[in-house]
């Protein structure tokens, strides 16, 4: 499993692609099990992450036992008080 956020995994992506390590980071992606994207859709996606992700999403064969499919995607809406406040420091 990998979690990751989205804006994160898109700044990462935009660097690979930058300096050449994108077939690297994507095979990378490919190969987990279970791939967790979070903050997914709170900004529209331009053309280029749009083709990172299709690229991340496609990616079959030796490297990729499991092949991806974000059209099977699950959202996962949490209720209740964020863990956030609960690791602050007291003032």
């Amino acid at each position: 499993m990998l979690y990751l956020r989205v804006p994160r995994l898109f700044e990462d992506l935009a660097l690979a692609w930058l300096d050449g390590r994108i077939p690297r980071l994507i095979d990378k992606l490919t190969r987990v099990q279970l791939l967790v994207l979070d903050d997914f859709g709170t900004d529209s996606l331009t053309d280029q992450q749009r083709f990172h992700l299709f690229e991340i999403d496609r990616r079959e064969g030796p490297t990729s036992p499991t092949p991806y499919r974000i059209v099977n995607a699950h959202r996962i809406v949490l209720q209740g008080d964020t863990m956030r406040k609960q690791k602050q420091p007291p003032s």
